[in-house]
């Protein structure tokens, strides 16, 4: 009876502790008798991203610029130009969108291209 018990217990014991042997980290490799443990490799810093000969530069006033700069966007020909011109002042880029004066698919392949500045 005694031998059962025990038996009863260690498994008992074991199935307690094994949530916490799961999330246990596992090594990468066992450990050798005699060395210290590697040092892991210093981190490298993340990689900088290029900074961007001021962003705001290239973009496209939708207040002031020609019907010609504004056809180099792309889903913008002379017809979309045109109501763009015919439809200013904008106040922002979006009423491009809520004038209807291009489709919402456009607008997306566009509006970080463009702006509305105020005179």
């Amino acid at each position: 009876m005694r031998s059962s018990f025990l038996r009863t217990f260690t498994i008992l014991v074991g199935l307690a502790a094994a949530p916490a042997l799961a999330q246990a980290p596992s090594p990468a490799t066992p450990p050798t008798a005699g060395k210290p443990p590697a040092m892991a490799p210093a981190a490298t810093p993340p990689a900088t991203k290029e900074a961007k000969p001021d962003a705001k530069a290239e973009l496209i006033d939708i207040n002031s610029a020609s019907a010609e700069e504004l056809s180099q966007l792309k889903g913008i020909g002379e017809a979309r130009s045109a109501a763009i011109v015919k439809g200013r002042p904008y106040r922002g880029k979006d009423e491009l969108v809520r004038k209807k004066i291009l489709p919402e698919s456009v607008y997306a392949g566009i509006k970080d291209q463009i702006i509305a500045k105020q005179k």
